[in-house]
């Protein structure tokens, strides 16, 4: 695996090829970027978005990870970055007059969560 340039209080989680497109996974993860991992929780429990789903059980992960991988403490863990990017396309068609396929793109999305350790308020208003 890759080393993401991890430091030593920090873990993450990666979701791959989640049936999601990158533009709508980016919308739910503006909303927890930055944010306590509880009270992002909290947000993508209550959230409509339909991907938010998805996107709680990476941050779990990543939380987990911190606590088993790394013994770092869950209540002064924060999101540290929130991002996705450009999955496999699933490529299908439909038919369409005249005999012809009309091209349908299915996007797939990769979405990595990083968490870390806040220590004081100093380095959390970063």
């Amino acid at each position: 695996m890759k080393n993401l340039h991890r430091k030593d209080n920090e873990a993450f989680a990666i979701g791959k090829n989640v049936r999601v497109s990158p533009r709508k996974a980016s919308i739910v993860l503006d909303t927890i970027r930055g944010k306590r991992v509880k009270d992002a929780q909290n947000i993508l429990k209550f959230s409509k978005r339909a991907i938010a789903q998805d996107i709680y059980k990476i941050l779990s992960s990543a939380a987990a990870n911190a606590e088993n991988n790394h013994q770092l403490d869950l209540d002064i863990l924060k999101v540290s970055e929130a991002y996705c990017g450009k999955g496999m396309v699933m490529k299908r068609w439909r038919a369409r007059a005249k005999g012809r396929p009309g091209k349908i793109e299915k996007f797939l999305s990769n979405i990595t969560i990083k968490v870390a350790e806040v220590q004081n308020d100093k380095e959390e208003s970063k």
